[in-house]
């Protein structure tokens, strides 16, 4: 399945933190939802890129997060 992407543009910190839990907690499908914020750099890029940049990011933090996980458990 194609990863799901929400971009964000033009909210503060706060807000988009506010945005993202809501989306999750809310929206049937969206509990491994990646979410990206507009950057100087990122509005210049295609969609496309910047769709491959956010998956490949979102991957390798699910990958960390597991990692951190079994090394809790011992």
């Amino acid at each position: 399945m194609e990863q799901k992407i929400v971009v964000l543009h033009g909210f503060t910190p706060d807000e988009a933190v506010a945005l993202m839990k809501s989306v999750k907690a809310s929206v049937p499908g969206a509990a491994d939802a990646a979410f990206a914020t507009s950057t100087a750099t990122n509005l210049d890029w295609k969609l496309s890129y910047l769709v491959e940049h956010v998956t490949e990011e979102h991957q390798q933090f699910k990958e960390m997060r597991a990692e951190q996980a079994k090394a809790k458990k011992g």
